[in-house]
């Protein structure tokens, strides 16, 4: 309901009267002072829409200037004639900067990582959280319809302390979710960014005649899950893993890391599997390793259970991948083992 005072905030600004957009949100003025009160996915929806067309600002009275309806759509047309998500993504950023004075977004790349960022080059007043969090909601969402994919997030954080509604923003940004940071943005891996856009000039049309849901709801399918679960069971392989540490991991529950996992052709225990046989066979290949010890390094406790699963994988006994190792004393594992 936070955001839907903030709305209302707009119309103040502007002497216009609210009544007939939270009318068609089916949102009872009561409400709006109520303690604990909330609207749904859809009554937002809706009333987003209706100030938007009402006011003639898509912007929602955020910033001096206003974004007559249209404008996030031709943000869209500019971005999408891109051959990947990168690029859209800084066309979006650059683009946007012509059209409003009061905040900069910029996309950044270091260390695997990427974070699309906003500066605030002006005081945002009442609406700052309204309008971070919104500019934050529709560059994600466009995101993630344009390359037909989630977008997962590794931190989204806001320049301010924990508003009383701070339970909202994780399901509108499911990750971690810090208040308190130096400005707003979004942090991904940087992977997602050589996505290819996967939509045209006619599905750009469907999708803005009803695109406000990406606004608000969570893209749910997540091109790059199986890659994100295999560095995960990489950067540990001794360890358990079951699914739900690996769902908590992820930031989903265990029946949607199933249900994704299932959607790219694909299972937990497959991923599993995958990840314990390269590493044995490097150890086997690379060092002269005992195999109970190669076996623990993959999370066996047992020697024998080792060698059926190994038989399984690849056919072969342990024993069998061997490789004479020079100039290494016994027992000693190469450089990165456990």
């Amino acid at each position: 309901m936070a955001f839907v005072r903030a709305i209302l905030l707009g119309f103040r600004r502007r002497g216009l009267d609210p009544a007939p957009a939270l009318a068609a949100a089916q949102i009872a003025p009561a409400d709006l002072a109520r303690p604990g009160a909330l609207v749904t996915a859809g009554q937002f929806e809706r009333l987003s829409e209706a100030a938007m067309r009402a006011l003639d600002d898509e912007a929602l009275g955020w910033f001096s200037r206003r974004l007559p309806w249209g404008t996030l759509g031709m943000l869209c047309r500019a971005s999408l004639p891109s051959p990947d998500l990168g690029l859209a993504l800084r066309r979006w950023c650059r683009h946007h900067r012509l059209l409003v004075d009061e905040v900069a977004l910029s996309l950044e790349v270091a260390g695997g990582r990427a974070t699309l960022a906003i500066e605030e080059r002006a005081p945002l007043g009442a609406l700052r959280e309204f309008c971070l969090v919104s500019l934050l909601r529709y560059v994600h969402g466009f995101a993630c319809w344009a390359v037909d994919s989630r977008v997962s997030l590794l931190e989204a954080g806001f320049p301010f302390a924990a508003p009383p509604h701070a339970a909202v923003h994780p399901l509108l940004f499911p990750g971690p979710v810090r208040f308190g940071a130096a400005r707003a943005h979004l942090t991904f891996d940087a992977r997602y960014l050589a996505l290819p856009l996967r939509r045209d000039d006619e599905a750009l049309r469907a999708m803005l005649r009803h695109a406000l849901p990406l606004t608000v709801r969570q893209y749910r399918r997540d091109r790059l899950l199986v890659a994100r679960v295999r560095r995960l069971l990489a950067e540990a392989p001794a360890e358990r893993h079951d699914a739900p540490g690996v769902a908590r991991r992820l930031h989903l529950s265990v029946r949607s890391l199933h249900r994704h996992l299932k959607g790219e052709g694909a299972s937990l225990q497959g991923l599993k599997d995958e990840a314990r046989r390269a590493r044995a066979a490097e150890l086997l290949a690379r060092s002269d390793l005992p195999v109970k010890a190669v076996a623990r390094a993959v999370g066996f406790r047992d020697a024998k259970a080792f060698s059926r699963a190994f038989r399984g994988w690849t056919g072969q006994a342990p024993g069998a991948v061997r490789r004479p190792v020079r100039g290494r004393t016994r027992g000693e594992p190469p450089g990165g083992a456990p």
